[in-house]
């Protein structure tokens, strides 16, 4: 195997099979902690292991695994499929991973080294997507079943404090020590720790 083009093909291929094996596997983390956690009504950790991948493999992958999360878990949802709520969720969920590798595209210049500050700031960047990812999804209910916006925003107002509070409470204890371990694993990966 003396050929460079040879070696850069297996290269590429390694590279390709590194990425699909990150998205399989968060994905597969995404969806069996949304079942292990469906006794406890908007409170997962889809959102922040969306967010993580993205933050250490790139906007690509997070989107990837964010889409396909949400995608395979809303098609398997016990709770229904609704063709319309399913393409918003999977599509915000995604969002989390953009943001995630955008961040983690510039996070050396925006994130605080210390790790208190940086914990605040993951919290802050999660309080802010959840905030958009349940407005958005709740104009998408109210047009898909015809309810006047402001009952279903006002209705959606309880569900939307617990999914906020809880993601903002996981983005502040776990991205950073889940960055840091990644990190650790796979040192040439170029995160914020």
């Amino acid at each position: 195997m003396d050929n460079p083009s040879i070696q850069a093909v297996g290269l590429v291929a390694l590279n390709q099979t590194k990425k699909i094996s990150v998205i399989v596997v968060m994905t597969a983390a995404c969806i069996g902690s949304n079942y292990a956690m469906l006794g406890v009504i908007n409170v997962s950790f889809m959102d922040v292991l969306v967010f993580i991948t993205g933050l250490a493999f790139g906007s690509r992958i997070g989107m990837a695994v964010g889409l396909l999360s949400w995608a395979i878990y809303g098609l398997i949802n016990p709770y229904g499929v609704v063709l319309p709520i399913l393409i918003a969720t999977a599509t915000m969920e995604s969002v989390y991973g953009l943001v995630g590798g955008l961040l983690g595209r510039q996070g050396r210049h925006m994130i605080h080294p210390n790790p208190i500050v940086a914990s605040v700031q993951y919290a802050i960047v999660g309080f802010i997507i959840t905030f958009v990812y349940d407005v958005v999804t709740n104009i998408v209910f109210a047009v898909t079943f015809g309810i006047q916006l402001n009952i279903a925003i006002i209705e959606g107002i309880p569900f939307a404090i617990v999914h906020v509070f809880s993601n903002v409470n996981l983005f502040f204890v776990g991205v950073l020590p889940a960055i840091k371990g990644i990190h650790r694993l796979i040192p040439e990966l170029n995160v914020n720790v």
